[in-house]
């Protein structure tokens, strides 16, 4: 088993290496001027090898991202308690790989940036994101609204990808607890946060924020009262009530 992982990690460490190889002759020459040949020599790769491990040009810049989405699906393949946090527990898998790059990050940020088609290629690759999310919670939500099934996924993927953006262009600020941070703010936004970890102020259910509360009404009785946004899913209404009782037995 532990042969097979590390199976696994040697030929993304790979496809990273020959990516890399890759983005840095683009951001030398060009990349409509270098080639194939090129990339494959740098890498130490023959021109057949390259484009058996590589469909294009393209696809090279973009390796990691077949390494990623696998494990962000086996993480989503583990048992989770909430499925809207585990969601955004994978998207800060994703920021977290291309956080470690460092330097490569932003030269590849800036060379994807330049060419129209590798940024048509990029958004190709977010919506597989997408959609790997947006499975995952019409699979584990009972009774959820497939259109807040999307919304959510495409929220979440929004949001990393504004976050990866300033972290790539060297801002100061975007880092993997600025990701947490806002993505909380997105589960408060579709009223799928913890009861306990949102504002309980008057405009937390205007703003598709969740609140729920405990009172004592006089001695050994107690009232409870949850505010929930109208577009709520009858599952999250149940659970957070749930978590409200047990917080006060």
């Amino acid at each position: 088993m532990t042969g097979g992982t590390d199976a696994v990690a040697g030929q993304a460490r790979h496809r990273l290496d020959v990516a890399a190889a890759a983005v840095r002759l683009y951001a030398e020459q060009g990349y409509e001027a270098t080639s194939a040949d090129q990339i494959a020599a740098a890498a130490g790769l023959s021109r057949s090898t390259f484009f058996r491990q590589f469909r294009s040009k393209e696809d090279v810049v973009f390796a990691d991202h077949d390494t990623l989405l696998g494990q962000a699906e086996e993480f989503l393949a583990e048992p989770h308690d909430d499925p809207w946090d585990a969601v955004c527990r994978a998207a800060e898998l994703v920021f977290a790989h291309f956080a470690s790059l460092g330097d490569l990050a932003q030269l590849r940020y800036q060379v994807v940036t330049r060419e129209p088609g590798l940024r048509d290629k990029e958004l190709v690759t977010t919506f597989r994101y997408e959609r790997l999310f947006q499975r995952y919670l019409r699979r584990t939500v009972p009774g959820v609204d497939p259109l807040d099934a999307v919304r959510f996924a495409a929220t979440v993927i929004a949001t990393q990808n504004y976050c990866l953006r300033g972290l790539m262009r060297g801002e100061a600020g975007f880092s993997a607890a600025r990701l947490r941070a806002e993505l909380d703010a997105v589960r408060r936004l579709f009223g799928v946060a913890p009861a306990g970890a949102v504002a309980h102020d008057a405009g937390a259910a205007a703003s598709g924020g969740t609140r729920a509360a405990g009172g004592a009404a006089g001695a050994g009785d107690d009232i409870v009262v949850a505010v929930f946004p109208r577009s709520a899913a009858p599952a999250e209404v149940a659970r957070t009530i749930e978590d409200t009782l047990r917080r006060g037995s």
